[in-house]
């Protein structure tokens, strides 16, 4: 077992169990209509000191749009290589990588929006909807910053500027999901722990599948 997965089953240990301590420690009702959330002191005090920032959601929600941007972009990618090669094996592996990346992604925040671990400080819409983790958070940095590493991957290590534009929108997300008040803190520390396991995985895979280089 290489460095890469054995960093990639750590986080992945260190996700579950942060979310059995979500789920179980200092549980109070201080969520809308009396529902419970874990870390309820901690939680609580974030939550109140923030408040909510209808500016900030609509930020983040902004920059959630931009993520579905580059997965469009790299489905496009893929979808024009496969129609001239004919074959999806004869797709380049890193963007067959992505596309598993992307639909385990997926699968995790289809997920996590039925199987409740606790629900918004704030009402939305029609009632109480599902927190944990913040799948914008997962969403953002997930797909920022694999778009990183696709561009590390190649030949030439990417532009530069390109790259920094993606980092800068995963923190913009990441720090305006949270100052909007949407989410209790814990469950953005949840999504930004369940990206950089996927992230990890997906590092193992481009290495494994897809004959990934080390960059500097």
């Amino acid at each position: 077992m290489n460095e890469r997965m054995k960093r990639s089953l750590i986080l992945s240990a260190a996700f579950l169990l942060y979310t059995i301590v979500i789920k179980t420690a200092d549980v109070r009702a201080i969520g809308p209509e009396e529902s419970s959330v874990g870390f309820g002191l901690l939680n609580g005090a974030v939550a109140k000191a923030l408040g909510y920032h209808q500016l900030w959601y609509r930020i983040s929600e902004i920059a959630g749009y931009l993520a579905l941007a580059v997965i469009a972009v790299y489905g496009l990618v893929g979808l024009m290589q496969l129609i001239k090669r004919k074959s999806v094996l004869s797709v380049d592996r890193d963007i067959l990588v992505l596309g598993c990346f992307y639909a385990a992604v997926g699968v995790f925040y289809v997920l996590f929006n039925k199987l409740v671990i606790n629900y918004r400080p704030v009402i939305l819409d029609e009632g109480l909807e599902a927190s944990y983790p913040s799948s914008h958070t997962m969403l953002g940095l997930c797909v920022f910053l694999s778009a990183v590493m696709m561009e590390n991957f190649g030949k030439n290590g990417g532009s530069r500027i390109y790259k920094n534009v993606l980092k800068g929108l995963a923190v913009v997300l990441v720090v305006t999901r949270t100052l909007s008040g949407v989410h209790w803190i814990t469950d953005i520390i949840g999504g930004a722990i369940l990206s950089a396991a996927l992230l990890s995985f997906f590092d193992w895979g481009l290495e494994r599948f897809a004959g990934k280089k080390d960059q500097k």
